[in-house]
């Protein structure tokens, strides 16, 4: 057992010089890129957006036809709700409160189909970015890629690393 366990510390001390002594002669590289500004600069980001804004039109105005159609209802129940017996007023406010609820499900199914539809049109965009960035980052040997997008790296060393947002950009337009 201390055999084993002396093994083990010998190759992981190894293994740490190892590193050590890579990283002080700058073997161990990486790049660094904004992520949305090459996801937004390839050629087919642009038609995606416009399919996207084509069904997200679409269901806006249907979302606006029903509203429209239940404020009609509404304003007719509020001119004749005077007039009405009270079965019949309990049977509109019943039927508008049915196509409230219909309407809210409707909204909430339409932003959940919306988001579905963005996430299928963008995995085949996101995919040949990743295969482009991989090919860039191994290329120049990088050991890892950082995001620099929202604040994920607030500071970094540039003469550590490389920014590769404009060479990726390069390699998506060929």
């Amino acid at each position: 057992m201390k055999k084993v366990v002396l093994l083990l510390m010998m190759t992981l001390i190894g293994m740490t010089g190892y590193a050590q002594d890579n990283a002080q002669a700058g073997t161990l590289k990486f790049g660094y890129l904004s992520y949305e500004a090459v996801f937004q600069a390839m050629p087919e980001y642009a038609a995606m957006q416009a399919n996207m804004e084509q069904l997200r039109s679409q269901y806006e105005a249907e979302m606006k036809r029903v509203e429209d159609d239940f404020n009609k209802k509404y304003e007719e129940f509020l001119d004749g709700q005077s007039s009405y017996p009270q079965t019949i007023l309990q049977k509109r406010q019943a039927e508008l409160q049915e196509l409230l609820d219909r309407n809210i499900a409707f909204k909430k199914e339409s932003q959940r189909l919306l988001d579905k539809a963005q996430a299928e049109a963008e995995a085949p965009l996101k995919a040949r970015l990743y295969e482009v960035l991989a090919k860039v980052a191994s290329e120049r040997g990088f050991a890892f890629v950082l995001n620099t997008d929202v604040n994920a790296v607030p500071w970094l060393n540039v003469a550590m690393g490389e920014n590769i947002t404009d060479s990726v950009k390069d390699a998506l337009q060929q």
